[in-house]
């Protein structure tokens, strides 16, 4: 019933318009009539390929939109996507080092030299969603909302393994720019680990400052990651109750903290894992877990880490003859680097057992 009423007023619509296209224009009406109907009808035929379209580019916008959403620390660092290529790696022109500087020069001759520029080009990690099949997908294309709800999940994966593998290429593996927790000793909590580990204090923070002033990097745009479970143990130190100074840094009615020596304060539900060896490894994500497991606190610099964003596409299969359905799946890339070799500028609190 509907889509006859749609019908007769799009048929009433499209007459009127070519009359007084007609009449406007001196060609005789009924021609001009006649056009419009067959543009309209044609647009009509090409429906499906029109709204594949549309489609797709909400998928992708939709990407996009909420990329970072929930990952925020992702949005504190360098943005290098200018310097992509192709949407699939990076390439940095870097000058080399400045030429030396002698005081009351007396050997001359002096000895010429040239600056050797290096380049720094990577490529990004190609993340995709296993495909989905989506019954009456049609259906969803004219609200963003039911767009959003689809395929929420998969999207949800999607980010939360990208910034994953992003804290990955940003922990130091240095042993100068690792240090660990000096509290009291309390019970390891990451689902694998075992016996006891020392608590997270916010001297070690502290010291990270040191660290970080030493490294002489800006002071300002300084921040902390901190898995649930490390931000759980801060808030039991004794400090926030015996220090004035921190305390006025803190929403204590609700359990809050927002800056801590220099550092912006932030929480994610985990951060990166290292092992317990001499000098502590990162490990992969989503590893198979150990004994050995320590959590880690993420600080840096915002100028010290960088992100690179490439390629966003999405892919689908309308009327699967095989999955009777539509099929869809999508693929970002995306990449990122600790700027400095020396990983100046970063700093990692791993638990000390």
């Amino acid at each position: 019933m509907k889509k006859s009423i749609f019908f007769l007023i799009t048929l009433a619509f499209t007459i009127l318009g070519g009359a007084s296209l007609g009449i406007a224009s001196g060609i005789n009406p009924a021609i001009t009539t006649g056009g419009v109907m067959g543009i309209s009808l044609f647009m009509q035929s090409q429906k499906g390929t029109i709204v594949m379209a549309i489609q797709k580019e909400i998928w992708v916008d939709y990407i996009i939109g909420n990329l970072f959403k929930d990952n925020e620390f992702l949005n504190y660092c360098f943005n290098a996507d200018a310097f992509v290529i192709n949407g699939t790696l990076v390439h940095i022109p870097q000058a080399g080092s400045a030429s030396g500087v002698k005081r009351n020069r007396t050997n001359l001759p002096a000895t010429i030299t040239q600056r050797q520029d290096v380049d720094i080009t990577y490529a990004l990690d190609e993340f995709t969603t296993d495909p989905r099949l989506i019954v009456n997908a049609d259906t969803y294309e004219l609200s963003y909302d039911k767009v959003a709800s689809v395929l929420q999940e998969d999207l949800a994966n999607l980010k939360e393994i990208i910034a994953n593998w992003m804290l990955y290429k940003w922990a130091p593996v240095g042993a100068t720019r690792i240090l660990r927790t000096t509290g009291g000793v309390a019970a390891a909590y990451l689902p694998s680990a075992t016996g006891n580990r020392k608590k997270l204090l916010v001297a070690d923070l502290a010291r990270a400052q040191r660290l970080m002033n030493k490294d002489g990097v800006p002071k300002t745009d300084r921040y902390a990651l901190l898995s649930c479970d490390a931000y759980a143990q801060l808030l039991l130190d004794s400090t926030f109750t015996t220090t004035r100074d921190v305390i006025r840094d803190m929403n204590l009615p609700e359990g809050v903290i927002n800056r801590l020596y220099g550092f912006n304060i932030m929480e994610r539900a985990t951060t990166v894992i290292y092992n317990n060896a001499a000098t502590p490894v990162v490990k992969l994500p989503d590893p198979t877990g150990a004994a050995t497991d320590n959590d880690c606190i993420l600080c840096w610099q915002k100028q010290s880490l960088e992100k690179a964003m490439g390629t966003t596409d999405f892919f689908e299969q309308i009327k699967s003859p095989t999955m009777f359905g539509d099929v869809y799946s999508s693929l970002q890339r995306m990449g990122g680097r600790i700027r400095r070799s020396d990983e100046k500028g970063v700093v990692a609190i791993v638990q000390e057992p």
